[in-house]
């Protein structure tokens, strides 16, 4: 483990199994949790080259003009959510965020039962017509939800629960949602509030994000802000009120945000989330373990204790905060 005031950086290469997570590995992992609710992965198994190569093809896409990418844009996706947004079209807390970006999610045919009842969220992407684009993504999403179940399951035994507890109730079809931001340069004048993204906590079960070589993302900890920069070869994990409301707490979803760019900065989030159909509910074998209200700490003041239902309709009242738009109509 790192020093105190660092976000851990734990070496993931003996966690090949979902099934049986080494001990070690989950422990660290749960010390992370508890303490940051943030840690870096390497030794992921992620190929290298291909975080390269979408992080080119992304770059590619960035460098279009505005009528280019509004040929994907999400408003062509319908109750999608997915296809690109303009800087200030998403909102953080109210405020319009200082990127813009595409939304994918998996990759459904029309023929998908959630498709063919019209499902909010459920529909095919939208790629724009870069050569290599769409099989980069999708390449990645892959690889990415293979690491999600393998962390999700050193997470339950680091709960000392069975690894399967996570697939078993949430997760052996995760809703899963891939984002690629980009964060134009902007110099705010002295005193200006604005940040690339405001200070906020994800809302799912684990989030885990790519960075570019740029930095800017802050995490806030002991009610202070500290860096979380770039590691070469690594994944930052975070994880999000979802999982804080299951585990009653035991481990809490931590606000973090983005500053500024002095240059352009390119981010890769991926959500690794409760199928849509889910019902969400405290983990009954942490009952011991007393859930306190901590909405007067919050960056929203909201309980995430409160949570219920499932996490489709808890998913699409999000969507409906940070994209107003969308809500008033499509969902």
């Amino acid at each position: 483990m790192a020093e105190v005031d660092e976000i851990p950086l734990i070496d993931v290469a003996r966690l090949t199994d979902a099934d049986a997570p080494p001990r070690d590995v989950a422990d660290a992992i749960g010390a992370a949790c508890r303490e940051f609710g943030f840690f870096y992965v390497v030794g992921h198994g992620v190929d290298e080259e291909l975080c390269r190569r979408l992080e080119a093809l992304s770059r590619d896409f960035f460098a279009l003009e505005v009528e280019q990418k509004l040929q994907i844009s999400m408003a062509r996706g319908g109750r999608a959510w997915r296809g690109y947004f303009r800087v200030g079209d998403e909102l953080t807390s109210g405020r319009p965020d200082q990127k813009e970006g595409i939304y994918f999610g998996s990759e459904l045919g029309d023929d998908h039962p959630a498709v063919q009842a019209g499902t909010p969220l459920f529909v095919r992407n939208l790629f724009p017509e870069i050569a290599g684009f769409r099989e980069a993504v999708l390449e990645y999403m892959t690889a990415l939800t293979e690491l999600g179940h393998r962390l999700m399951a050193a997470l339950a035994v680091s709960l000392e629960l069975d690894a399967a507890y996570f697939a078993d109730r949430y997760t052996r079809d995760p809703l899963i949602l891939f984002r690629i931001f980009h964060y134009p340069r902007m110099q705010p004048p002295p005193g200006d509030p604005t940040w690339g993204v405001g200070e906020h906590t994800d809302y799912g079960l684990l989030t885990i994000l790519r960075q570019d070589d740029a930095g800017g993302l802050q995490v806030k900890s002991r009610g202070r802000w500290i860096d979380a920069p770039p590691v070469p070869g690594s994944f930052i994990c975070n994880i999000g009120d979802m999982l804080d409301s299951l585990t009653r707490g035991i481990y809490r979803s931590t606000p973090h945000r983005v500053l500024p760019p002095s240059r352009d900065r390119l981010s890769f989030p991926f959500f690794f989330d409760p199928n849509f159909d889910a019902e969400v509910r405290p983990i009954e074998e942490l009952a011991d373990h007393p859930i306190e209200d901590d909405s007067h700490q919050r960056w929203d003041r909201a309980n995430v204790h409160e949570i219920s239902g499932t996490y489709g309709d808890y998913l699409l009242g999000k969507v409906s905060k940070v994209f107003p738009q969308l809500k008033r109509e499509v969902l």
